[in-house]
């Protein structure tokens, strides 16, 4: 495949990343316009939030099966027909049940869209271009993770939140036209059986955790059902690994990969980061205007710091992988996000405002590169043959523990404001800062992970091999 095919396929699935991460953060934005529309409360719109996330922990797992069986060209126009479908039917919608059921819809084209856009950049990529690829393919979702909350407020504001949804749709057929032109239609030779086992055990634990963790998240007054269904989760998850241990070929569960170190830091540690760096743009905002007074407009524009801090280390990312190596840069910069990230507990309502800026601009910078590193490590040694089923279990986790970082953030806040004897519905400081500590320990997780690595690990990626040789040939 020529260089100028590859590079336009990259831009294609960023495109796609964008989409879906910009539809995802502008929505918060509007639920209280859209509670007016449906005639429920704001607090009742979350459930469009949930549908998707739920959908979207169900049907990632079997994106793997579907490019396979279908052909990756197949697979990821028909997910972008679905999404770009269901943005439109989201936008049309009267009632609550409707919005809900199109939420669905839109979940299971995203669930198809990602992973399976990334499988196609990931089999034209060679090894030595990952690193470079893979950062390049996040650009778009931090760029959306920035826009979301102001375009999302410009849309409700000034037109209506119906908009919102209707801005997908030149994007999806401008990205569906050039999946078809571009995206090579092949499929395997040899397909294996669908796995039911552990599709629908693994979904259960799964959509189980999230429901369970939101409702605890919450402050629901049914928390014994949350815990109940907590456990069941466990039980659906252990069971559904035992099947796979007897089903290796064909499990969703992909325990082949898993045994290769660079893809298992992808998974224990990194699935602790995740959830860890998630909760901050959920706890700041909270935390500035409940403990420091602020207004909404000024909170959201402290976290334009973090954003900053994100996107200007992509700049350095290649570099920094080239002269360190993965298991050196993991290390170091996993204590130093972690480190930057238990700094924000200083915070108070008199810290210079410059000062404040600093810290989140750097945590954001550290985070940025240890989530580039975690994520090209857990390909650079993955097969051409194994990548579908790796990719599409990664995904999976990756989604999960995402989507837990708010949830672990809200009950931390609880459980804390509880134990200080504060309000639940008004934490204080201390609370806040707590629960930020709790994060920076759970964003240890891929440092401890990374000892066990070999000093050249993933080196096809980074270059760091050839970056030794050439110092030893210097000397």
């Amino acid at each position: 495949m020529s260089k100028n095919l590859q590079t336009r396929l990259t831009f294609l699935v960023a495109g796609t990343f964008f989409m879906e991460l910009l539809d995802g953060t502008v929505i918060a934005t509007a639920l209280p316009q859209m509670s007016r529309t449906f005639h429920v409360t704001a607090v009742h719109m979350n459930i469009g939030i949930t549908a998707y996330l739920l959908t979207l922990a169900i049907f990632i797992p079997i994106s793997g099966w579907f490019s396979d069986r279908l052909g990756p060209r197949t697979t990821f126009a028909s997910a972008i027909a679905i999404f770009t479908l269901a943005s439109l039917l989201c936008g049309l919608s009267n009632s609550l049940p409707v919005f809900v059921m199109m939420r669905v819809l839109q979940g299971i084209g995203g669930a198809m869209m990602v992973p399976v856009g990334r499988l196609v950049v990931l089999r034209v990529t060679p090894k030595e271009k990952l690193t470079e690829t893979m950062t390049f393919m996040q650009w778009p979702g931090l760029i959306a993770l920035v826009l979301g909350p102001p375009v999302g407020g410009f849309i409700t504001t000034f037109t209506n939140w119906r908009w919102i949804f209707f801005l997908n749709i030149p994007l999806g057929v401008i990205a569906l036209v050039l999946a078809l032109r571009w995206v090579e239609s092949t499929r395997e030779d040899e397909i294996h059986p669908f796995d039911w086992y552990t599709f629908v055990l693994g979904g259960a634990a799964s959509t189980g955790l999230v429901y369970a963790m939101e409702s605890l998240g919450a402050g629901n007054d049914n928390a014994r059902l949350a815990y109940t269904v907590l456990a069941l989760s466990f039980l659906c998850g252990i069971a559904a690994v035992l099947i796979a241990k007897r089903r290796p070929e064909v499990s969703l569960i992909d325990l082949v990969s898993m045994q290769r170190r660079s893809f298992a830091q992808g998974i224990y540690g990194a699935a602790a980061y995740r959830a860890a760096v998630s909760v901050l743009p959920f706890l700041l905002p909270l935390m500035f205007q409940l403990a420091f007074g602020l207004s909404a407009f000024r909170s959201g524009g402290y976290l334009l710091a973090l954003f900053a801090g994100d996107l200007s280390m992509k700049f350095f990312v290649v570099r920094v992988l080239s002269r360190w190596g993965f298991r050196s840069t993991m290390i170091v910069d996993g204590l130093l996000a972690a480190g930057t990230l238990a700094s924000i507990a200083l915070l108070t309502p008199h810290t210079p405002v410059p000062l404040l800026l600093v810290m989140l601009f750097l945590h954001g910078a550290c985070r940025s590169l240890q989530f580039t590193c975690i994520n090209t490590l857990a390909y650079s040694e993955i097969p051409p043959a194994q990548m579908n089923r790796a990719n599409s279990f990664l995904s999976t986790i990756q989604q999960l523990s995402t989507g837990l970082g708010v949830p672990l953030g809200a009950i931390s806040v609880r459980l804390v404001a509880r134990a200080h004897g504060d309000p639940i519905a008004m934490p204080a400081l201390r609370d806040f800062h707590w629960a930020i500590l709790v994060a920076a320990v759970f964003a240890l997780g891929p440092v401890i992970n990374s000892f066990f690595l070999a000093p050249d690990a993933g080196a096809a990626a980074s270059g760091h091999r050839l970056h030794l040789e050439l110092d030893t040939e210097t000397v």
